[in-house]
């Protein structure tokens, strides 16, 4: 088992394994200023497999999934990802990579809400260098139960339809790592596994692995493979659970 620790925030981490990995994290570390630092513990993800990260509430989690994500550069450490060591890349080629390869389900789904449910999908092909491909656009909100919704704005969802939308955003461009932050914080049981049954069926129609990062401890029961960030001075803190 990994344990790192900085300024009283530890991460207990996952055991040494030998993947094929999707996403691999070496050393990562990130400082906002000298009083605000955070070191993460080494992931390998392997292909097609799903990862859960728990921690508390400013305990560095969206941190964490921004920098595997290439939107926040780290202090130190490298982040693979199908091989590539995204930290090495900048500007547009960075926005290209992340286009191609990365989904991301944000805490609050980022839509354009001037442009229907429709386009903001054909907007996400566009903006990853995607082929304009509305039969996919139209196979992901089928899947999902939107198509009903392509011509509405994202503003008249329902709270649950946009949720299901900001999957549809995340994978439609058919990416090889689909990242979630909080997906199901604000949910009750049933919504919970709903959303989850989801994300896991998305995840395995589009071959990509999947790494979800919350605090809600539901999830626990859900996955195998989980790391829990702990603040040190917790009496009891979690480990995970392997």
């Amino acid at each position: 088992m990994q344990h790192n620790c900085i300024n009283e925030v530890c991460y207990v981490g996952l055991n040494s394994r030998n993947y094929i990995a999707m996403l691999k994290t070496n050393a990562l570390s990130f400082e906002y200023d000298a009083n605000n630092r955070f070191e993460f513990p080494d992931l390998s993800v392997e292909d097609g497999a799903d990862q859960l990260i728990l921690g508390e509430s400013g305990i560095g989690k969206t941190t964490f999934l921004h920098l595997i994500a290439g939107l926040l550069p780290p202090k130190t450490g490298k982040i693979f990802i199908k091989e590539t060591n995204i930290t090495r890349l900048k500007g547009k080629e960075l926005d290209a990579f992340r286009g191609q390869y990365i989904g991301i389900i944000f805490q609050q789904p980022h839509f354009i809400h001037s442009l229907t449910l429709g386009e903001n999908l054909a907007m996400i092909q566009y903006l990853g260098k995607k082929k304009s491909d509305p039969d996919r656009v139209r196979s992901v909100l089928d899947c999902l139960g939107l198509l009903s919704k392509i011509k509405d704005r994202p503003h008249l969802l329902s709270q649950g339809e946009q949720q299901r939308a900001a999957i549809a955003l995340a994978v439609v461009n058919e990416p090889k790592l689909i990242l979630a932050d909080e997906p199901t914080a604000a949910l009750d049981d049933k919504n919970c596994i709903k959303v989850i049954e989801l994300l896991r069926s998305q995840t395995k129609i589009n071959k990509a692995s999947l790494v979800i990062i919350t605090h809600d401890q539901r999830l626990k029961a859900q996955f195998n493979n989980a790391v829990t960030l702990t603040d040190r001075s917790v009496d009891q803190p979690i480990t995970s659970e392997l």
